[in-house]
């Protein structure tokens, strides 16, 4: 297993995103995953890895995180063809109900809109089954799956290990799959 390497790119105000990001590379392997995060890191590096995770939160009434707004513009140069990329957000389902998980929508569509001929392979939705909001830009199929894990620790900070739990088998079921 330890013959890919992940490379997990967060960007975090309050230190949940970066908490959730180091409890993922715990639980997938930390001689699998190298953490990156984007207020040092240029998100360039991430052209260095086939298989990607990116986290970030939900601010306010949808708005980016700080340190993602301060790059977003480079997602744009980013040559992420014949990548994997699984996606894990952190929102706030009671206090901002209509824009939860907004942020995570918006890298979703920024990272397709580099992928014109599909060659992205993008992983890890997550159901949104056991949240309760009003809206969110992350929602696909439906609106039956988030376009990665959605995590709040505001709300629901009890079921936080177990969905990375979960979700972390999930994506390297997925990578697995993909031979």
């Amino acid at each position: 297993m330890s013959d890919f390497r992940i490379g997990l790119f967060y960007g975090s105000t309050t230190c949940f995103t970066e908490i959730a990001a180091e409890k993922i590379r715990d639980f997938i392997g930390v001689d699998i995953v190298e953490l990156h995060n984007i207020k040092d890191t240029p998100l360039v590096a991430a052209e260095d890895y086939d298989i990607l995770i990116f986290g970030l939160s939900t601010w306010d009434f949808g708005e980016i995180q700080e340190d993602w707004e301060s790059r977003w513009s480079e997602i744009a140069d980013l040559n992420l063809h014949g990548k994997t990329i699984a996606l894990f957000g952190m929102g706030d389902q009671v206090g901002y109900s209509e824009w939860f998980q907004d942020a995570l929508g918006m890298l979703h569509d920024a990272i397709a809109d580099t992928d014109p001929k599909g060659t992205i392979r993008r992983i890890g939705f997550w159901p949104n089954q056991g949240y309760d909001f009003i809206a969110s830009k992350a929602l696909i199929n439906d609106d039956s799956m988030f376009v990665g894990l959605a995590l709040d620790e505001d709300s629901q900070y009890e079921f936080s290990d177990d969905r990375i739990s979960h979700w972390c088998t999930q994506i390297l079921e997925e990578i697995a799959d993909a031979g």
